[in-house]
């Protein structure tokens, strides 16, 4: 049985404050951690080109975690295959690893997701696009915001 779930609720404002996480890094510490890609997308919200992800096509049965901290995200049952160039989820693993931020950047409304625990861009999440997933939902993230950690046989 399908449940419809709606566009989860965002926060107005974009937290840009290192101490709203519990993850909480300055950007130069960021900055030593993360390779200049990585950075660009996790910390400044910028995007991959698309199918240039190293997730985008990849099937192997495991949790993917956050890039930056570590923090588990989602879970490999909830891919699937939308054919939109970054590797798509219907659901998170649990509501509390993600936060929800108000995007107009585009001149348009999205929603963007972010690690809770450290504050970085993961992608957008999508309402309603027609594909046959239990939330109606699509999370649109960036391969290099995620580290996919293989399920142990």
């Amino acid at each position: 049985m399908s449940t419809q779930h709606s566009t989860p609720a965002t926060d107005s404002a974009r937290p840009d404050a290192a101490a709203a996480y519990s993850q909480a890094k300055s950007e130069q510490e960021w900055r030593e951690q993360l390779s200049p890609e990585e950075y660009h997308v996790l910390r400044e919200a910028g995007t991959e080109r698309p199918f240039t992800g190293e997730y985008n096509s990849t099937t192997t049965e495991g949790v993917y975690a956050c890039r930056a901290c570590g923090v588990e995200l989602f879970r490999s049952e909830t891919k699937f295959e939308a054919h939109c160039g970054w590797p798509s989820f219907y659901a998170p693993l649990a509501e509390d690893r993600v936060q929800y931020i108000q995007d107009d950047s585009l001149g348009r409304p999205r929603t963007e997701v972010r690690c809770a625990s450290c504050g970085s861009h993961l992608g957008h999440v999508f309402e309603g696009e027609g594909y046959e997933t239990p939330t109606d939902l699509r999370y649109c993230m960036n391969s290099i915001s995620m580290t996919l950690v293989p399920a142990q046989d």
